[in-house]
Parts: C-alpha cells; sequence; structure tokens
C-alpha cells in the first residue's frame, strides 16, 4: 500500500504525510493539525467510452473546484468522434479531468477521468500508473464503447467495477443484463449509478474500493 500512496501522492506532487493542500477557504482538515493522523492516498482512474459521463461524475463528488480539460468540439473531429446517443455534446476531454474526495479522516480519494476517444488513449498508461483501481462508466445506449477500457484493465489486472450511467432517455437494465452482455466475469462489480448524484457515485467509489482490497494479496 506505502508504493500506492507514494505513487498517487506524486502525481499531483503532494507528499502522502502532508495531505492534500486545501483551499485558502477551506477548513483544515484533521491531518493538518495532527501529523499522526496522515490520511490513506488512494488513486483511482475514471474510464469508459466517448460521452459515458466520466467529467460529470468527477465533478459531481470533488469536494475541489475540480480540474478540466474540456475543448468545444469542431469540424475536424466529425469523422472520429460518434455522436450517436450523444448529439447535444459539444465539448470533450483531451487530456484528464482531476478531483479530491475525503470519505473519512485517513482515506482521501483522488480521481483521475480519463479521455475517451481512441487517439488520446495513449495516455492512459500514465493516468493509471499507482491507481488501486477504476470504475468504467458504460452507456446502455453504445456498450460496444466499454469494451476498449475493459480490455485495458484486464490486461494490465487492475482491479475495476462496471458502473452504468443512467441517461433519461436510456432504457434502464438490470445489473446481470448487463454483466450478461458485456461477459464480465461473476466477481466483478456490476452497478447502476447516476453520474449526476453525489450519493450514487459515493456508493460506486466505495464498491471500487472494497472490490480492490478483496482483489489485494495478502
Amino acid at each position: 500500500m506505502d508504493s500506492v500512496v507514494s505513487d498517487a501522492a506524486a502525481s499531483f506532487g503532494v507528499s502522502p504525510l502532508a495531505g492534500p493542500v486545501t483551499g485558502p477557504d477551506e477548513p483544515l482538515q484533521p491531518w493538518q493539525t495532527d501529523r499522526t493522523r496522515a490520511p490513506i492516498a488512494t488513486k483511482i482512474v475514471i474510464a469508459g467510452g466517448f460521452g459515458a459521463g466520466k467529467t460529470t461524475l468527477v465533478g459531481t463528488v470533488s469536494e475541489i473546484e475540480p480540474l478540466q480539460t474540456e475543448a468545444l468540439m469542431t469540424e475536424a473531429s466529425e469523422e472520429t468522434d460518434d455522436l450517436t446517443g450523444t448529439p447535444e455534446k459539444i465539448t470533450t476531454t483531451v487530456a484528464m479531468d482531476y478531483g479530491r474526495l475525503t470519505l473519512d479522516d485517513d482515506l482521501v480519494l483522488y480521481l483521475f477521468g480519463t479521455p475517451g476517444q481512441q487517439r488520446f488513449w495513449f495516455m492512459w498508461d500514465d493516468l493509471v500508473r499507482g491507481a488501486i483501481g477504476a470504475v468504467v462508466l458504460a452507456d446502455t445506449r453504445r456498450l460496444k464503447d466499454s469494451f476498449p477500457a475493459l480490455d485495458y484493465f484486464e490486461s494490465c489486472g487492475l482491479p475495476y467495477v462496471v458502473a452504468v450511467n443512467h441517461f433519461d432517455d436510456s432504457e434502464l437494465f438490470e445489473p446481470e443484463d448487463v454483466r450478461e452482455a458485456l461477459t464480465i466475469s461473476p466477481h466483478i462489480p456490476v452497478m447502476i449509478m447516476d453520474a449526476r448524484r453525489r450519493i450514487s457515485v459515493i456508493e460506486t467509489l466505495l464498491a471500487l474500493v472494497g472490490h480492490a482490497l478483496d482483489e489485494t494479496p495478502e
């Protein structure tokens, strides 16, 4: 776990012993007044297909102003970015999303959202380094877009959960139906969630932390 803590903290220039830096208007955290209560820094990757809701998820739960690298989509991307199912989408992530969530006095989650388009996949190796696990967001209108992320985490052995982001105009399916459609192993959690609802996102992140702990060799 120590290496995971160090890698996650180093990803954004914070000492794992010092804890996250708060903004000028944020209250002091317990570890900033008592160094014996240094938190465990846990890095989590949010992945999935183009337009699945990764940026929304990070923004929904981040306790700091999330770092977003959203750029306006132009005509140059028309042949590479499939807007089927998301015709109103006008921006896209071109590097990463970043946010922070304190779950307890001794557990802080650092969320790194990956870009969804294939032309940005070369950045995934760097974003995943030091992470304990990943959330793969799936959109039932475009389930096939989930396969690249699933294949990636299966190949690198990183624990992951599948979170079906339920959109207002999408049909609601049972988790087992999604598991069968994506041929996901029985031991991998599959959840139905709403990336716009804070409690729904937190439940998903807790499921991932628990799954990652279960997958960690003793």
